[in-house]
């Protein structure tokens, strides 16, 4: 009985689905051998289906019922090559659920294969909201520690936990890394600010209000330049700060669901509440999922350069909040924004926010544009999709007013020029560098990705010799390679110092030894094989390595074409048969001098002489 019903419900749709397919032929005959099936299974069972109705089965299980899914007629032609919707949410029972339409059976599901994931007549519009945990060693208020892992809700105190009778004391230090932030930021910065209390109730915020500022941000009107995606045109987009302000953190909760009999719980921990914080927002000028976290990979960048914090995402001292709104192309008004929270990676940023597009963008198209509301969803990792968390407050629900308890927070030209010189070399500055050094563009993303990474280049480049663009394919490939076969590896403490990375470099550059023999001494050089002094039986130099090992590359001209005649004069049979044009005897030439050489000829040489003798000039 299911299985006729759930026929009867695809003919229609699919029979549509074909209708809009006529453009690929292929696709089409697919939705109409579906609808074919569906009407002929109808067809052939209603005998059987009336049977079925008159005496139903005792005990039918519920998961032979199958609710008929109307699906909206397509306002536009399917894409024929669109993947798997990704609203369709798979289940462990082979089901799915589109959200707005119920419950789906796998016959159905492989309809959402013709589902659009995008569509040209709309565009999403997206802004992100990020908290930036400040690193300083106490809270912004209070002496209480802000170490991560401890213990739970043993670095609290009065002040932080709101107690009657306790006054908070702001952290000079959480206000000089805010400011180098901002300028960080290229924000225009408020000399005169103040703070004001959001008031809000959750088990998560002991004081039942958080301090923050609402109306007098210190920063305003700033930008980020970001590399995006070569998917998304690639190049440099520069995208607006609208603002940024301070504010201290809430607790953490951690829930339970509920297990047969037993109820679900949350447990709170205080630690993190009154931890500093500056949340950044941007201006509405994202448009996909992949810049989204191109911008969240530059602003992590841009923490760690100026040493603000460790925008580490998976320990919640990064978060990001990502608002999006779908519209119709053209269009100034924004459509209804949603903002997706609970991302902790930017994989899961770019997968949550494309998921979001795809959600409204289709409910748009169902004509069911009024069914988006403005509310905060959650992204589910594991099935993949946003869930709705509850409607989002408006700001007159959180009743803003100015803190009592601090005075107007201000900072002198001085202050701000001093939290200016202290800062190094930005992340968009060193790209600028090495670009001008020739190095490519993939090259230049790893090593601006970490700083560790760029003082370690840099180093290299100051011992001289090295040509950039080997030194950093060296680094930025095999070295790389090595350092992350082993999470407790770091490059500010592996044995292979700069200058012998340098020296290692020039070497294979100038052709004392090859490319070949450099990789098999670079594990022992990364070992520590060499060391300035030398120590335990090792190598003051990378050369003096490559001598005692016989890895010295022979680029005499002399010599290698004494090696090719012996070689030649040892087959002559071969030498016969290539004059006479078995071109493929090159090859068995090639291989005999490397071996006589032991490996050790220059190649480009010994290929350039060879071919001249085998062809008796």
């Amino acid at each position: 009985m299911a299985a006729v019903r759930a026929a009867a419900s695809l003919a229609a749709p699919a029979a549509r689905l074909g209708a809009h397919l006529e453009t690929d032929k292929a696709t089409a005959r697919v939705a109409r051998t579906v609808a074919h099936r569906g009407s002929r299974r109808a067809r052939a069972a209603p005998t059987r289906a009336s049977a079925a109705e008159a005496a139903p089965k005792a005990g039918a299980e519920a998961s032979d019922e199958v609710r008929r899914v109307d699906f909206p007629e397509p306002s536009r032609p399917f894409s024929a090559v669109a993947p798997r919707s990704p609203l369709a949410t798979p289940r462990d029972d082979g089901d799915a659920r589109l959200e707005g339409f119920g419950r789906l059976t796998r016959s159905q599901t492989r309809l959402l294969l013709f589902v659009p994931q995008s569509t040209p007549e709309y565009e999403a519009v997206i802004g992100i909201e990020t908290h930036v945990q400040i690193n300083t060693s106490t809270k912004a208020f209070c002496k209480c520690s802000t170490t991560y892992g401890n213990e739970p809700n043993t670095q609290t105190c009065p002040v932080c936990m709101g107690f009657p009778g306790t006054l908070p004391v702001l952290n000079e230090g959480v206000v000089r890394k805010a400011v180098t932030l901002g300028v960080g930021l290229n924000c225009a910065l408020r000399r005169v600010s103040k703070f004001d209390r959001k008031q809000y109730f959750y088990p998560d915020l002991p004081k039942g209000y958080q301090i923050s500022q609402f109306d007098e941000p210190y920063g305003e009107h700033g930008f980020v330049d970001v590399v995006m995606p070569v998917e998304d045109g690639g190049g440099e987009r520069r995208v607006g700060i609208t603002r940024a302000h301070m504010e201290e953190d809430a607790g953490k909760l951690t829930h339970f669901p509920a297990k047969g009999d037993q109820k679900g719980y949350a447990l709170a921990d205080y630690n993190r509440a009154g931890v500093a914080l500056v949340e950044i927002v941007t201006e509405p000028d994202l448009r996909t999922g992949r810049e989204v976290a191109a911008y969240g990979a530059e602003l992590r960048r841009l923490v760690r350069y100026l040493d603000v914090g460790d925008g580490n995402l998976s320990e919640g001292s990064m978060r990001c909040d990502v608002n999006v709104s779908v519209r119709p192309k053209g269009r100034e008004r924004f459509g209804t924004k949603v903002e997706v929270k609970n991302m902790n990676s930017f994989n899961a940023m770019s997968r949550a926010v494309d998921f979001e597009v795809a959600r409204q963008t289709e409910m748009i198209l169902a004509g069911r544009e009024h069914d988006i509301v403005q509310e905060t969803r959650t992204w589910d990792e594991a099935r993949q999709c946003t869930v709705s968390m509850r409607k989002k407050e408006g700001l007159a629900d959180y009743r803003y007013f100015p803190e009592p308890d601090l005075p107007p927070l201000e900072f002198s030209d001085a202050f701000v020029d001093a939290c200016r010189d202290g800062m190094p070399e930005l992340p968009a500055q060193v790209r600028a560098r090495y670009k001008a050094l020739g190095l490519p563009a993939a090259d230049v993303q790893v090593l601006v990705e970490d700083t560790e990474l760029v003082r370690y280049f840099d180093a290299c480049l100051e011992h001289g010799g090295a040509p950039a663009k080997p030194l950093a394919n060296w680094l930025t490939g095999d070295v790389t390679a090595w350092l992350k076969s082993d999470a407790k590896r770091a490059v500010g403490s592996m044995p292979l110092r700069p200058g012998a990375l340098a020296e290692f470099v020039t070497l294979i550059e100038t052709g004392v030894m090859s490319g070949k023999a450099g990789k098999d001494i670079l594990p022992d050089l990364l070992a520590g094989a060499v060391s300035a002094e030398g120590h335990d039986g090792g190598f003051v130099s990378v050369l003096e390595l490559v001598e005692e090992r016989g890895l010295t590359q022979i680029s005499d001209p002399d010599a290698i074409a004494a090696i090719v005649d012996e070689v030649l004069a040892a087959n002559p049979d071969q030498l016969a048969q290539f004059r006479a044009g078995k071109d493929k005897l090159k090859g068995f030439f090639v291989g005999a001098v490397l071996r006589e050489s032991g490996g050790r000829a220059n190649p480009a040489l010994a290929n350039e002489i060879l071919m001249r003798k085998l062809k008796g000039e």
